[in-house]
Protein backbone atom coordinates (compact mmCIF):
# COMPACT_ATOMS: atom_id res chain seq x y z
CA UNK A 1 0.00 0.00 0.00
CA UNK A 2 0.95 3.43 -0.62
CA UNK A 3 1.90 5.86 2.07
CA UNK A 4 0.94 9.27 1.91
CA UNK A 5 3.53 12.22 3.83
CA UNK A 6 1.14 15.02 2.94
CA UNK A 7 -2.59 14.02 4.86
CA UNK A 8 -4.40 16.99 2.75
CA UNK A 9 -3.00 15.59 -0.33
CA UNK A 10 -4.09 12.42 0.43
CA UNK A 11 -7.37 14.13 1.34
CA UNK A 12 -7.96 15.12 -2.39
CA UNK A 13 -7.13 12.19 -3.54
CA UNK A 14 -9.79 10.51 -1.55
CA UNK A 15 -11.86 13.21 -2.48
CA UNK A 16 -11.69 11.99 -6.51
CA UNK A 17 -11.81 8.33 -5.31
CA UNK A 18 -14.86 8.30 -2.89
CA UNK A 19 -16.67 11.60 -3.27
CA UNK A 20 -16.08 12.08 -6.97
CA UNK A 21 -18.67 11.60 -9.65
CA UNK A 22 -17.65 7.91 -10.26
CA UNK A 23 -17.18 6.76 -6.72
CA UNK A 24 -15.00 4.00 -6.40
CA UNK A 25 -14.44 4.03 -2.26
CA UNK A 26 -17.32 3.13 0.08
CA UNK A 27 -17.80 6.75 1.30
CA UNK A 28 -17.42 8.00 4.70
CA UNK A 29 -20.17 9.67 5.87
CA UNK A 30 -19.53 11.80 9.03
CA UNK A 31 -23.01 12.54 9.82
CA UNK A 32 -24.36 9.39 10.11
CA UNK A 33 -21.87 8.05 12.21
CA UNK A 34 -22.84 10.82 14.28
CA UNK A 35 -26.19 10.50 14.13
CA UNK A 36 -25.44 6.98 15.63
CA UNK A 37 -23.74 8.78 18.80
CA UNK A 38 -27.16 10.79 19.17
CA UNK A 39 -25.60 13.75 17.32
CA UNK A 40 -28.00 15.35 14.55
CA UNK A 41 -26.17 18.12 13.61
CA UNK A 42 -22.57 17.99 13.47
CA UNK A 43 -21.48 21.54 12.18
CA UNK A 44 -23.50 23.05 15.84
CA UNK A 45 -21.79 20.02 17.58
CA UNK A 46 -18.06 20.76 16.35
CA UNK A 47 -18.38 24.44 17.33
CA UNK A 48 -20.70 23.86 20.61
CA UNK A 49 -17.16 21.53 21.53
CA UNK A 50 -14.94 23.66 20.11
CA UNK A 51 -13.89 21.93 17.72
CA UNK A 52 -14.62 23.56 14.68
CA UNK A 53 -10.88 24.55 13.72
CA UNK A 54 -9.65 20.60 13.87
CA UNK A 55 -10.22 18.03 11.91
CA UNK A 56 -12.59 15.11 13.93
CA UNK A 57 -10.33 12.51 15.50
CA UNK A 58 -12.22 9.88 14.36
CA UNK A 59 -12.32 11.14 10.94
CA UNK A 60 -8.63 12.07 10.74
CA UNK A 61 -8.05 8.46 12.08
CA UNK A 62 -10.42 6.37 9.24
CA UNK A 63 -8.32 8.66 6.62
CA UNK A 64 -4.95 8.43 7.78
CA UNK A 65 -5.69 4.71 8.01
CA UNK A 66 -7.38 4.31 4.80
CA UNK A 67 -5.09 2.28 2.42
CA UNK A 68 -5.37 3.55 -0.81
CA UNK A 69 -4.08 0.24 -3.59
CA UNK A 70 -2.07 1.14 -6.31
CA UNK A 71 -3.97 0.32 -8.76
CA UNK A 72 -6.22 2.66 -7.48
CA UNK A 73 -3.95 5.75 -7.44
CA UNK A 74 -2.97 4.83 -10.72
CA UNK A 75 -6.37 5.59 -12.17
CA UNK A 76 -6.47 9.03 -10.80
CA UNK A 77 -5.91 11.26 -13.86
CA UNK A 78 -7.27 14.87 -12.24
CA UNK A 79 -7.20 16.45 -8.65
CA UNK A 80 -9.16 19.25 -8.01
CA UNK A 81 -7.57 21.82 -5.31
CA UNK A 82 -10.82 23.62 -4.22
CA UNK A 83 -11.86 24.55 -0.67
CA UNK A 84 -15.49 23.18 -1.20
CA UNK A 85 -13.97 19.67 -1.63
CA UNK A 86 -16.73 17.04 0.07
CA UNK A 87 -14.09 15.03 2.18
CA UNK A 88 -13.47 18.27 3.79
CA UNK A 89 -17.38 18.48 5.34
CA UNK A 90 -16.62 14.85 6.82
CA UNK A 91 -13.31 16.08 8.13
CA UNK A 92 -14.40 19.02 9.91
CA UNK A 93 -17.73 19.45 8.97
CA UNK A 94 -18.22 23.96 10.37
CA UNK A 95 -14.84 24.84 8.32
CA UNK A 96 -15.85 27.70 7.05
CA UNK A 97 -12.33 27.33 4.67
CA UNK A 98 -10.62 30.95 5.97
CA UNK A 99 -7.44 29.37 7.14
CA UNK A 100 -4.83 26.59 6.41
CA UNK A 101 -6.02 23.38 8.53
CA UNK A 102 -6.27 21.64 4.25
CA UNK A 103 -4.05 23.49 2.94
CA UNK A 104 -1.46 21.17 0.99
CA UNK A 105 2.32 21.98 1.31
CA UNK A 106 3.87 19.26 -0.18
CA UNK A 107 3.54 17.75 -4.06
CA UNK A 108 6.31 15.09 -3.29
CA UNK A 109 3.12 12.39 -2.94
CA UNK A 110 2.53 12.99 -6.55
CA UNK A 111 5.20 10.08 -7.72
CA UNK A 112 2.03 7.88 -6.08
CA UNK A 113 0.18 9.43 -9.04
CA UNK A 114 1.54 7.87 -11.84
CA UNK A 115 -1.15 9.09 -14.65
CA UNK A 116 -2.08 12.28 -12.97
CA UNK A 117 -2.81 14.37 -15.92
CA UNK A 118 -4.44 17.79 -14.93
CA UNK A 119 -5.01 19.50 -11.93
CA UNK A 120 -7.36 22.71 -10.92
CA UNK A 121 -6.58 24.81 -8.33
CA UNK A 122 -9.22 27.69 -7.55
CA UNK A 123 -8.86 31.35 -5.83
CA UNK A 124 -10.16 29.70 -2.85
CA UNK A 125 -7.85 26.41 -3.17
CA UNK A 126 -6.26 24.84 -0.58
CA UNK A 127 -2.41 24.41 -3.35
CA UNK A 128 0.17 26.62 -0.69
CA UNK A 129 2.92 25.36 -2.49
CA UNK A 130 5.38 27.73 -3.62
CA UNK A 131 6.02 27.46 -7.21
CA UNK A 132 3.54 24.84 -7.66
CA UNK A 133 2.70 25.83 -11.42
CA UNK A 134 6.90 24.51 -11.71
CA UNK A 135 6.64 21.49 -10.24
CA UNK A 136 2.88 20.68 -12.18
CA UNK A 137 5.01 21.61 -15.53
CA UNK A 138 7.54 19.44 -15.21
CA UNK A 139 5.78 16.58 -13.98
CA UNK A 140 3.65 17.02 -17.66
CA UNK A 141 0.73 17.84 -15.94
CA UNK A 142 -1.62 20.28 -17.21
CA UNK A 143 -3.08 23.47 -15.21
CA UNK A 144 -6.61 24.79 -15.05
Amino acid sequence: MSHFRDFNLKLLVIEELMYGSEPILPVYDLPSRLAERGIGDPASHVMENGLHAEVLPEARAYFEALEIPAELLAGVEELCFDAGAEVFRHCAPAWDGEDDLFDVRSLDDLALLPNLREVTFVEDGVLAVPDAAEVFAALGIDTD
